[in-house]
């Protein structure tokens, strides 16, 4: 099993939006960096667990978890011209852009801000702290994954 991390600002789509969807399910749609697909074509399995964290809001940060419920497959998005996300360079023979199905499986009790995970000395190597990281979907080691998720029964800001 892999582990990952993917962000949605919230005002977009939010870890209560994915929780209010038929059968807790969503297409994660619209990502258009080379990496980041490579990594939903590639890497990304059923059954993964992912981390929801909201960003560019009030308080960035793991919000709660999901998995994957469907590898990769076309991002559709990418074929309309009505969709924000349209890729008119994009040929529905030949695929450019890549989505998978996310499927809500709890939210924390907590958010686990940036701030606090930035504090963590166990998280050194983590890619979200990496200086310009700006990526949407990264992965996330199973030690990073265990750590992360024991800061969640902490009361304060560790």
């Amino acid at each position: 099993m892999n582990y990952w991390l993917m962000k949605s600002e919230p005002d977009t789509f939010s870890i209560d939006d994915l929780m209010h969807r038929p059968q807790q399910t969503e297409p994660w749609d619209g990502v258009r960096n080379y990496q980041a697909r490579n990594m939903m074509r590639d890497d990304m399995k059923l059954g993964d667990k992912v981390f929801f964290y909201h960003s560019n809001c009030a308080e960035v940060g793991i919000v709660g978890i999901m998995e994957v419920a469907k590898e990769g497959y076309p991002d559709g998005s990418a074929f309309n011209p009505d969709d924000k996300h349209f890729d008119p360079k994009s040929d529905p023979a030949k695929p450019r852009w890549i989505r998978v199905d996310v499927k809500y499986i709890r939210r924390l009790s907590r958010t686990i801000t940036l701030k606090e995970l930035k504090t963590k000395v166990e998280l050194a190597d983590f890619t979200l702290l990496r200086a310009g990281n700006r990526l949407s979907i990264m992965p996330v080691s199973k030690t990073q994954w265990d750590f992360i998720l024991s800061l969640e029964s902490s009361t304060n800001e560790r």
